[in-house]
Parts: C-alpha cells; structure tokens; sequence
C-alpha cells in the first residue's frame, strides 16, 4: 500500500465524533445562537435608546477590544484552572450580562454591560476552541477544527434571521433574555463533557511574566485580523445599509452566508490536513474581496445574496485554516495560549472594523465601509505572500 493511502487509513482509525467532541460541539452552538441572534438586533437596540451610527461603532467595539482584552489571561487560566473553570465560568459572565440587557435604559448603561459580556465571550470562546483542540486526533486537526466551526456556523444560520424575526414582534427584554437562555442551555451540555488534564510541556520552557501571546500562533492571527476587519462592516453597519437602500433580504443574507459556511466544512479542513494553507489562503481571500466589492456596490438583493454566498465560501476555507495553522506549532501546554492568539486577533479586527467603519460611513457613506474592508484584505494577501515567500510553514 502506498504512503498517502497508509496515511489516510490511520487517520480514518482515529474517530472525531467522540462523545465528548459531540457534547462541545452542542455547547457551542447554542452558545453561538445566543450571540448570533443579537449581532444584528444590538445596532438596532442602540437605536431604540437613542444612538447614531457613530455610537454603534463603539459599542459593537467595546464588546470585541473586551474579549480581545481578555483571552490572554483566559489562556493561561486554562493551563493552570483547567478547562472547565475557565469554560463554566465564561459562559455564566455571558449568561447574566446579555440577560441584563433588557433592563438597561441608556446607552452609558450598555456600553459598560458589553465590557462584561466581553468578558464572558472572551474566556468561553478561548476555552472552548482549546477542549476542542485536546479531544481531535492530531493527523486530522484541520478537518476536526472545520466541524467544530461548523457548530458555530449552523447558529448563524438561524441565530440573526431569528434575532431579527423576534426583535419585530418581542420587546427587547425579552429577546435578550431567550438569549440568556440559550447560554444556560449551553452551561448544562458542557457540564456533562470530560476536560483532559492540562498536558506539560514537552520540553522545559521559561515562564514569562508579561505571557500574553503565543509567538508561534502570531503569522496566521496577524493574517485573520485583516480578515476580520470586515465583519466590523457586516455585522454592525449591514442592516442599517440595506435599510438605507430599500433593500430588502437581510435576514436571507445571514442564511445564505451560513450555507456557504456549512458547504466549506465539507472539503477545506481536509484540504488543509492534506496539502496546508497554501491551497486555501489566497482562493479564499479573493472570494472575500469580490463579497466586499459587490456590497460596495449593491443594486439589488440579488447582488446582495451572492456576496452573502462569497463571502460564506472564502471565509468558511479560510478560517479553519487559519486556525489550525496557529497551534500546530505551539507546545502542548501553549494551545490554549495559541487559541487565545488567535481569537485576540479575531477580536482586534472586528472592533477595530466596527469602530473605524462607524466613522467612516458617518463622514462617506455606508457603501464606502465596504471598499475599505476589501482594501483590508488586500493587505492580507499581500501580508501572506511575504511570509510564505521567507519561509516554508
């Protein structure tokens, strides 16, 4: 038998769909449908109290520089807590912040409870992205990373169409607090999933006292955060935009997105096992450029649907690559450092994106976020080119 066909029996013998891997997969898609569902709905609560474009770009952003703040103290909490600590306690910071949400009456007020649920996101996404990575099988960490993406990417399919379903015919208080149920939900699953134990390193290794990142995971967060910049543009200013344009179809974009999502899981993680990141990155990325272009330009709701569809496609390959990249090289007891790496500069990018945009659109137009964010990932592609070419990952 030939090596690659030896290769690929072995891993075939190395099963992803533990029942653990299961238990983290249902956790995080529930506590993905809570987020999901007021990604679209917050701008529009903003509004509600009284903001502008300009408020809503920091407020969207509050929450992201939050998390990003807080993923490298969760990192070394998971190496030295241990995973369920860190996951249990994120997810009840996220649970009772989003539930406060319908009893705030000023912006002031919400502005400081996104601080909190920063918080909750940051350590329970950081943690949840590491139990993943201790329960795949190494040989196929690329497709296991894809399917446990692909937990989050089935809320977005449902989660903003049904934010913004709800938030048409439920008060606010209550949409937030069904939200807040979702994160119990995902509390209760998570409580049933057996955490490995924190490995030791494989060789001996210097604590450093300032240890907030992961030096092997910084190429492809560095690359993801010029990726990111653009959900900035989607996630906060997209609804206004298409509002503005008599647009009609907004709930659908999130679908079709999540589709293109889910049809990715199918074939880009064992692309990336099976011949890296090279045949993923720049494919991807141009997809995304010509998603920001089309929503640059933006006739109709057709156009609208097939830069949802782009956009779902490049992002769904590039992703998962970019992920499993960052803590392939990292030591053992680093990938939860390595996940928090890579989810701060997740988290960079979209605040960074959502505060600049919501000035950008407020002096230019929506449509002038849009070409913005291509030019961002542009820079990404160029960026990528410049290290590859340096050196063979």
């Amino acid at each position: 038998m030939s090596e690659p066909l030896v290769k690929e029996a072995l891993q075939r013998k190395e099963r992803i769909w533990t029942h653990d891997f299961i238990l983290i997969c249902l956790a995080n898609f529930f506590i993905f449908l809570g987020f999901q569902m007021t990604l679209p709905t917050i701008p529009l609560f903003v509004e509600h109290l009284g903001g502008n474009d300009q408020l809503i770009g920091f407020v969207v952003g509050i929450f992201t520089f939050s998390a990003l703040l807080t993923r490298p103290f969760a990192g070394h909490a998971l190496e030295s807590k241990g995973r369920r600590f860190v996951y249990i306690l994120g997810l009840a910071i996220f649970v009772v912040s989003v539930g406060s949400f319908g009893f705030l009456v000023s912006i002031f007020m919400l502005f400081a409870m996104r601080i909190v649920q920063g918080v909750g996101w940051g350590y329970s996404t950081t943690a949840s992205g590491t139990i993943a990575t201790d329960l795949i099988p190494v040989t196929r960490r690329g497709e296991g990373m894809g399917y446990f993406g692909l937990s989050g990417n089935l809320a977005l399919a449902f989660g903003p169409s049904l934010g913004l379903a709800l938030s048409g015919t439920l008060p606010f208080k209550e949409l937030f607090f069904i939200c807040a149920g979702l994160g119990l939900m995902a509390m209760l699953l998570s409580s049933q999933i057996r955490f490995k134990q924190v490995e030791k390193a494989s060789v001996d290794t210097v604590t450093v006292k300032w240890d907030f990142y992961e030096k092997s995971a910084l190429k492809p967060s560095l690359l993801l955060f010029f990726i990111t910049v653009t959900f900035g543009g989607i996630a906060a200013f997209l609804p206004l935009y298409t509002a503005e344009k008599g647009i009609s179809g907004i709930q659908w974009y999130f679908l079709v997105y999540a589709i293109a999502l889910l049809l990715t899981r199918t074939f880009a993680g064992r692309l990336y096992d099976a011949r890296g990141h090279r045949a993923v990155f720049i494919p991807a990325t141009a997809l995304i450029v010509i998603a920001m272009i089309l929503l640059a330009w933006l006739p109709n709701t057709t156009i609208l649907l097939i830069a949802a569809f782009l956009y779902g496609f490049g992002f769904g390959s590039v992703q998962p690559a970019l992920q499993a990249w960052s803590i392939e090289n990292a030591e053992r007891n680093r990938k939860g450092m390595a996940n928090a790496t890579f989810f701060s500069f997740f988290d960079l990018g979209v605040g960074v994106g959502a505060m600049a945009f919501g000035q950008i659109s407020h002096i230019f137009g929506y449509s002038s976020i849009y070409i913005t964010a291509a030019i961002s990932v542009v820079l990404a592609m160029v960026v990528y080119l410049m290290i590859t070419r340096k050196r063979t990952v």
